[in-house]
């Protein structure tokens, strides 16, 4: 099914999943309207900015312990939902 690709299953669950986390927030963003907060970084984000961040951030830790450690990448993930929760409570 995914050869035509060459995708591996962690591949294509990884983009379902962001897939699925952008439909979540479209529905949260017309269900629940934001108004724009200031955290830490003294810039205002909505939902959909703390996402980007946090996405943004989880790609580079994770291709920073891909070059630097020899460790299992699922310690990696778990360091990217840390990141997230903090991310998502005070930027």
């Amino acid at each position: 099914m995914l050869d035509w690709m060459a995708w591996t299953w962690p591949t294509a669950a990884f983009f379902a999943i962001i897939a699925a986390i952008l439909l979540t927030f479209t529905v949260l963003a017309i269900k629940y309207p934001e108004a724009p907060r200031r955290g830490v970084l003294r810039i205002e984000t909505t939902r959909g900015d703390r996402l980007f961040i946090t996405l943004l951030g989880s790609a580079f830790i994770n291709l920073a312990w891909l070059g630097l450690t020899d460790l299992p990448q699922w310690q990696a993930l778990v360091l990217c939902a840390l990141y997230a929760a903090a991310v998502f409570r005070w930027v």
